[in-house]
């Protein structure tokens, strides 16, 4: 059975974070969004997406090395919320986040 694909939009917030992360980095978070949003945004795994309890928004999030990237998903379509360094996730999290 063919995998759905998803459509990674992200977030004009999105885009200036991707912007102001070095350039490996940067590279790095942009093929994870590949490797793991395109195809299954939802699959739990215990190092790299994690199910956010509590929350509304965001739902999901991704860890990609030092960097973490906040996400939603409606129907066919990830939206990259935020896409943070770890040590501003929690904070980022306290003021965007909405939640339950």
């Amino acid at each position: 059975m063919a995998r759905m694909r998803f459509e990674i939009l992200l977030a004009p917030e999105a885009v200036a974070d991707l912007r102001r992360l070095k350039a490996n980095e940067r590279s790095a978070v942009k093929e994870a969004l590949k490797t793991h949003l395109r195809h299954e945004p939802t699959k739990i795994s215990r190092s790299r997406i994690k199910r956010l309890r509590g929350m509304a928004r965001p739902q999901y999030r991704l860890r990609v090395d030092e960097v973490r990237v906040f996400y939603d998903i409606s129907g066919s379509t990830v939206e990259i919320l935020a896409i943070v360094p770890k040590l501003e996730g929690e904070s980022w999290l306290a003021r965007f986040g909405s939640p339950k």
